[in-house]
């Protein structure tokens, strides 16, 4: 989001700066494009080893005084054989980055600012070779390899999560879209007396960072996670709010019994999210010695923390898409954007990858899922307490589905949920130190002990699928592990 205050609060911040940086370059009029083009390469490559996220070229701006003089220059009617200067510039810059020319109507007279995304993934070039500024001088990158190093150590992926959801932002515009003293109860911390402690601690996670003219910037995170209405920012923005809908029978040509599209972020409409879930989640009745009582036929801990898994592991460049929770008649189906960075089968073991670190840190802080590595591992061991049949994990290339499923008897199950079944309880029994064998498989499919012969041919199964191998091959009754264990 630009406009022109900001842009002009912009210019005046850079002419404020003593002298010329590595990051940023004032012209008059020189327009000469293999000009432009390698100080395009040379500043955003200055501005990742100075720790900018952008760097600044600016026309009609004195270089000694800094003084707004003008400028005649339009980037949009220069011509380099036959095309605009912008598309020029695009196709001789090597990776293409998301430069962007603006006109400003500066008080003082007419200035161009050209505004360089700082180098992310590899140095950039013009023309096939990558500059560095040093002083007044663009000399070539591979001449000063300290600088090259410096460079290489110092770019980072792309966190969607520190990008800019509004930018120049007042204080007030701040606390209106923000919630944030939702923040504050949920971290755990005093609600500040004053706004200086407000914007502090909310700078300090991230969650708004420091504009131009005494302005301010609302992170991705600090939206997604505290909006007060996701719908007040822009539409990718506002699309990651997450969607309920529960139909009236087991698939989708059933009738729409309820729909919940969230408004707020993450954070502050979590509890309200699980809470209504678990209100519509089916249940049965049991009659104890005198009250008769209703069981979720879901465990509450494992909706809540496949929901926030959900949350956390989705891929939040993918546009057009949020999490998305499908409540049916005979199971609860959880899908988040984005291909698994784990493979299905070794999400219970191994370590968590996550594409928003910045988030899964902040909502752990908040209580809202499980410490790092254990949430997944207690959704497949609460499975087996309500002897429900295996959850199935199902990924592709845009997108990634836990179905957790209502209970069934083992005779209900099909193969392949028994084999499933078989291969996470032997994951379990492995990650808790035990091993496998037919007795406790028999106990997870309530299975009797006298049909334990059940048991034995669905371990069977498992053995020929290759998903689990007999601990000691000396010692058979020793029991079974994981195939990669």
């Amino acid at each position: 989001m630009t406009n022109e205050a900001r842009d002009i609060a912009l210019i005046d911040e850079l002419r404020a700066q003593s002298a010329e940086t590595p990051w940023l370059e004032f012209k008059g009029n020189n327009t000469d494009p293999d000009a432009i083009g390698k100080r395009c390469s040379a500043l955003s490559n200055s501005a990742r080893i100075e720790g900018r996220d952008c760097a600044y070229m600016v026309w009609g701006v004195e270089d000694g005084s800094h003084a707004v003089i003008g400028t005649n220059f339009n980037p949009d009617t220069k011509k380099v054989g036959g095309q605009v200067l912008p598309l020029w510039l695009a196709n001789s810059l090597q990776p293409s980055i998301a430069f962007g020319f603006r006109v400003v109507h500066h008080p003082q007279g007419h200035v161009v600012l050209l505004e360089i995304p700082a180098a992310t993934g590899t140095p950039v070039a013009f023309n096939n070779i990558s500059y560095v500024r040093i002083g007044s001088a663009t000399p070539k990158l591979t001449d000063y390899p300290q600088r090259y190093q410096q460079l290489i150590e110092r770019m980072q992926p792309y966190r969607w999560e520190q990008g800019v959801a509004r930018q120049y932002a007042t204080g007030d515009e701040v606390l209106a879209l923000l919630d944030y003293s939702q923040y504050f109860r949920l971290t755990g911390q005093p609600l500040p007396d004053n706004r200086a402690g407000i914007f502090d601690r909310l700078e300090a996670d991230r969650l708004i960072a420091r504009d131009v003219g005494d302005r301010w910037s609302i992170t991705n995170l600090g939206a997604i996670l505290f909006a007060t209405r996701l719908g007040d920012f822009e539409a990718s923005l506002a699309r990651k709010a997450v969607r309920f809908v529960a139909y009236g029978g087991n698939n989708r040509a059933a009738t729409v019994t309820h729909r919940h599209d969230g408004q707020k972020g993450y954070a502050v409409g979590f509890e309200g999210l699980v809470g209504y879930l678990n209100d519509l989640l089916p249940k049965n009745e049991h009659i104890g010695a005198a009250l008769r009582e209703a069981h979720p036929l879901f465990p509450e801990l494992a909706i809540r923390e496949l929901v926030a898994n959900a949350l956390i592991h989705q891929d939040m460049t993918v546009t057009g898409a949020g999490p998305q929770i499908e409540l049916f008649s005979d199971r609860i189906e959880i899908t988040n954007p984005g291909r698994s960075l784990v493979k299905p089968d070794r999400m219970i073991d191994l370590p968590p990858r996550s594409r928003n670190d910045a988030l899964a840190s902040l909502m752990r802080r908040m209580g809202m899922c499980e410490e790092q590595g254990s949430g997944l591992d207690k959704v497949f061991a609460l499975v087996e307490v309500f002897q429900l049949p295996p959850p199935l994990l199902r990924a592709d290339e845009n997108s990634m589905q836990v179905v957790l499923y209502a209970p069934r008897s083992f005779a209900e199950m099909t193969q392949d949920e028994r084999v499933r079944a078989c291969y996470f309880h032997a994951v379990l029994k492995f990650l808790s130190g035990d091993k496998m064998k037919n007795a406790s498989l028999c106990a997870r499919l309530g299975i009797d002990p006298k049909n334990a012969a059940q048991a034995t041919g669905v371990i069977n199964k498992t053995l020929g699928a290759g998903l689990i191998r007999v601990a000691d091959p000396d010692h058979p009754r020793a029991g079974y592990v994981p195939h990669w264990a």
